[in-house]
C-alpha cells in the first residue's frame, strides 16, 4: 500500500473514531440538557445520533473497501452539563469535523478517489448544516 493511501485510511479512521464521539456526544446531550431549553434540544440531539452514525457506517465500509481495518474507538469527548457549554462543545465537534473532512478531501482527490470526494463533500454539507444550526441557538440572548 502506497503512502498516501495508508495516510489517507489513518485520517478516516480518526473520522470514524470522531463520529462515534460526536454520536455518543449527541447521546450525552440529550440526556443531560435541563431546564427550559430540554424540550427543544433533546429532539434535537437525538435526531442528530442516526445521521452520525450513518456517517460513521459509511467512512467504516470506505476504510474496508481501501484496504485498512476500520476503528472501534470513539474520540474523547467534553462532558459538560450547561446547556450554553453542551451547544458550545458541540459547535466545536462539528467545526473541527468540517476541517477534518476538508483535509481528507484533498487527500482523496490527489488518489483519484472521485466517489470518495463527492461523498465527502456531501458530509461537509451535513456537517456545515449541523454547525449553522447550532449557531443559531448560540444566539439566544437567555444563553448568555
Amino acid at each position: 500500500m502506497n503512502q498516501e493511501l495508508q495516510q489517507l485510511i489513518e485520517g478516516l479512521n480518526e473520522d470514524l473514531s470522531n463520529e462515534y464521539g460526536a454520536a455518543i456526544q449527541y447521546t450525552y446531550s440529550a440526556s443531560v440538557v435541563s431546564g427550559l431549553y430540554r424540550s427543544a434540544l433533546k429532539p434535537f440531539f437525538e435526531a442528530e445520533v442516526a445521521e452520525e452514525m450513518q456517517h460513521a457506517l459509511y467512512l467504516s465500509e470506505k476504510i474496508k473497501s481501501l484496504g485498512g481495518t476500520p476503528t472501534t474507538k470513539a474520540a474523547e469527548i467534553p462532558q459538560p452539563t450547561d446547556v450554553k457549554d453542551l451547544l458550545e462543545a458541540t459547535l466545536q465537534s462539528e467545526t473541527d469535523t468540517i476541517e477534518r473532512y476538508e483535509k481528507r478531501k484533498k487527500q482523496a482527490e490527489n488518489l483519484g478517489l472521485t466517489e470518495l470526494v463527492v461523498k465527502l463533500e456531501d458530509l461537509i454539507t451535513d456537517e456545515t448544516n449541523h454547525k449553522e444550526e447550532i449557531e443559531r441557538l448560540l444566539e439566544d440572548p437567555r444563553l448568555g
